[in-house]
């Protein structure tokens, strides 16, 4: 990776089910302290529809097969399935002097940013977190805040089935369009954009002057793939 910002430890999970990392999102952020690392996971999703707690039964239009799970995250309900790069942001935002409008900003900013590297115009819309490509959503947020620190992040559809999101009202929008990389003629291996889209969120933490530094932890990096 091009960018190290200090003492961000960045996990790279591999393809996993929804349950056992929610869990352990909880336990890091319930046990953590002012000399935690802040950490990034970077991960797949076995499919899965996740409600949250303001989550309305009626965006949930036919689960079929796939399992429904009830998180604590924001936003509406969702899908989660391979070829979906999922990064949930582990942070200390009081240390790092961000507000969760802040933070939600600047990960929608990341992810413009890395589609305009791959020449794809995007933006984001009102009331409607997240981005998109011609009014197509192609990047879902859902954060939750405790204690001061921030879990759950951010979904970017890559390469994946997307037959499941007919399932639902997308992020709780009735006829909202989804989209994904591969759609939109980007022929690139899932390694890379995981690769390419952390140096733009590093990057962009770098920009921020991330308040991240601790005297005890390690610096940024990527953990082998688990296969």
């Amino acid at each position: 990776m091009g960018v190290e910002v200090k003492n961000i430890i960045v996990r790279n999970l591999g393809l996993v089910n929804y349950q056992p990392i929610h869990q352990a999102m909880q336990k890091f952020t319930d046990t953590r302290n002012a000399d935690t690392p802040d950490e990034l996971w970077v991960l797949q999703h076995q499919p899965i529809y996740t409600l949250c707690q303001a989550s309305k039964p009626e965006h949930l239009l036919n689960a079929g097969n796939i399992p429904v799970y009830q998180s604590d995250r924001g936003g509406q309900i969702t899908y989660h399935g391979p070829g979906q790069l999922v990064v949930y942001i582990l942070l200390d935002i009081k240390r790092a002097n961000f507000g969760v409008k802040k933070l939600v900003n600047l990960l929608e900013q990341v992810v413009i940013n890395y589609l305009s590297q791959l020449n794809i115009d995007s933006g984001r819309r009102d009331k409607a977190p997240g981005v998109y490509v011609n009014n197509q959503k192609i990047a879902a947020l859902g954060l939750r805040i405790r204690k001061g620190y921030s879990y759950h992040g951010l979904s970017l559809n890559v390469n994946m089935d997307m037959q499941p999101f007919k399932g639902i009202n997308p992020c709780g929008y009735a006829g909202l369009e989804v989209t994904q990389l591969s759609d939109l003629n980007i022929k690139i291996k899932f390694e890379q954009v995981i690769e390419q889209f952390l140096d733009c969120l590093l990057n962009e933490f770098e920009n921020e002057q991330f308040k991240t530094n601790h005297s005890n932890s390690s610096p940024s990096q990527v953990f082998p793939l688990t296969k």
